[in-house]
């Protein structure tokens, strides 16, 4: 039985969810967002909640039963809150410039590195060594944060790089003489 499929997803006043041959349409402040849930499941729509239940009993039609309800969850909450990952850059002479919707950074590299802006996400600075990537899609704001750590990702040693703020970069030891 799976522990979070079974659960009612409850939706919020100034979100319209509407379904349609199990392609799931989420509306809100913050946007729209769709996605196709499985043909092995059943959604069923009520006034303020959303359950979804599984047609199978088999080990796959278990595990997509959770994977379908947290998705779908993911979409009511994105519309309506939204969702953030922050980065930080440590090292000398690191730095990021907003260069109107893209971000060039400086990392040391002998050029700088542009990352374009996607559709529905959301690139701020703060400062010149702190980015904020925000938008209403789970996926695609951690895609866009992890392909921004990946120009330039933490090293051990020295703990120059693009970290998330919360991340924690274990440290090593340099080599000693002797």
């Amino acid at each position: 039985m799976s522990r979070i499929g079974h659960l009612p997803i409850e939706i919020p006043d100034k979100v319209d969810i509407t379904v349609d041959d199990n392609v799931i349409t989420v509306k809100g402040p913050n946007g729209e967002l769709s996605n196709k849930i499985d043909e092995r499941l059943d959604v069923t729509l009520d006034e303020d909640t959303i359950t979804i239940n599984r047609t199978g009993d088999s080990k796959e039609d278990r595990s997509i039963h959770g994977l379908n309800r947290s998705l779908v969850v993911n979409m009511v909450q994105g519309v309506t809150e939204g969702f953030k990952k922050e980065l930080e850059l440590n090292g000398v002479g690191y730095r990021v410039q907003k260069k109107g919707q893209n971000l060039e950074l400086q990392v040391g590299y002998s050029h700088p590195v542009v990352i374009e802006a996607q559709d529905g996400i959301k690139l701020e600075i703060e400062g010149n060594d702190k980015i904020i990537v925000s938008g209403a899609d789970k996926q695609k704001v951690g895609e866009v944060a992890a392909n921004i750590r990946s120009v330039r990702e933490p090293e051990p040693y020295g703990g120059k790089g693009i970290k998330y703020v919360d991340e924690h970069i274990r440290r090593k030891e340099g080599k000693t003489a002797g």
